[in-house]
């Protein structure tokens, strides 16, 4: 490539780049309301109407000319109800029983909803090994042109976690952008997952303003200088999120998770998209593959034989950049 198209490229990469480095990812679905659930109801029992007592003949003439024809009873509406999905990931209704009537769905002879799509894992894996590194190649675009390289450590001692991301440019495009920014979550290994406590960013070394604080027995996360919100059950950071989905035992379609990106604190939609066949140089993969749709996009390819770790990510910016961070190396250890 000639060294002056080197060089504009490496020009516009900046915006780009922090867009794929940094922690203001716009994941958010927030124009996207979450589905609602339609619950429906059988009407309220009633009582029949009493028996009036016999009239005479005249006075029943003279009734049944003057009666109307009673309304028919009008069956209460259906009832929105939306839940709060206190955990995080909303898991899928437990299907009826086929072997029960009709009518434990509600109505007389109507079939029950069904329930939301979801992608069963195979046997439950272990939780995350107590060390590992992952070191991934990042690519503009689906070409395989490089433009930097990403680290994934992560360290577990007596159920405390610490994930740190360091992501930087190399070759020609870091001698005329260079950029290196480090993302860190810290909190606790839980049966339910990942419970992240804070998330810092620091560019060069130096932390900024874009963090986020988790108070769990306030039920409370502050991003950034913002004041507290209430704090969903199963929420996750920037960082942790990658690592969380690989531990739940199913991840339904449409199902939403609570993110805290450094700047805002949101809840985000994720679609299953099936399992794939994903080559890398690290090896081949058969992965999950997931998607958090928005403005911007992010994709995920979950390893089934490596813990569902993600052996690769995808960001699609407002723009429609493309870039990938392809796994390069995966290292595991059972020893802190």
């Amino acid at each position: 490539m000639p060294i002056a198209l080197i060089i504009a490229f490496a020009a516009s990469l900046g915006m780009h780049a922090l867009l794929l480095f940094g922690p203001d990812v716009d994941l958010s679905t927030a124009s996207e309301p979450p589905p609602l659930q339609a619950e429906l109801l059988p009407p309220a029992a009633t009582e029949p109407p009493p028996v009036p007592p016999p009239k005479p003949a005249a006075s029943v003439a003279r009734s049944r000319t003057a009666r109307r024809k009673p309304h028919p009873p009008v069956a209460p509406k259906p009832v929105l109800s939306v839940p709060d999905s206190p955990a995080g990931i909303s898991q899928a209704a437990p299907a009826p029983d086929a072997a029960a009537p009709a009518a434990a769905s509600g109505l007389p002879g109507e079939s029950p909803l069904p329930a939301p799509a979801a992608m069963a894992l195979p046997a439950p894996a272990p939780l995350m090994a107590a060390r590992g590194t992952i070191h991934y190649r990042v690519d503009r675009g689906d070409q395989g042109f490089a433009i930097g390289r990403a680290t994934h450590d992560w360290q577990i001692i007596d159920g405390a976690y610490r994930i740190t991301a360091v992501t930087e440019t190399s070759g020609l495009v870091a001698l005329f952008k260079p950029l290196r920014i480090e993302l860190e979550s810290r909190g606790q290994l839980t049966p339910e997952g990942l419970l992240p406590e804070r998330f810092v960013t620091r560019r060069k070394g130096v932390e900024t303003s874009e963090r986020a604080d988790f108070d769990w027995p306030q039920r409370q996360v502050r991003v950034g200088n913002k004041p507290p919100q209430a704090l969903r059950r199963g929420a996750q950071d920037l960082l942790s999120f990658h690592y969380q989905l690989g531990l739940l035992p199913e991840v339904i379609s449409g199902s939403m998770l609570s993110i805290a990106t450094g700047k805002k604190y949101e809840q985000y939609r994720i679609e299953v998209l099936g399992d794939e066949d994903v080559e890398t140089p690290a090896g081949s993969f058969r992965c999950l593959h997931l998607r958090v749709p928005g403005v911007s996009t992010t994709e995920l390819w979950l390893a089934y034989d490596h813990r569902r770790l993600p052996v690769k990510i995808q960001h699609t910016d407002r723009d429609g950049a493309i870039y990938v961070q392809t796994a390069t190396a995966i290292e595991m250890s059972q020893e802190p």
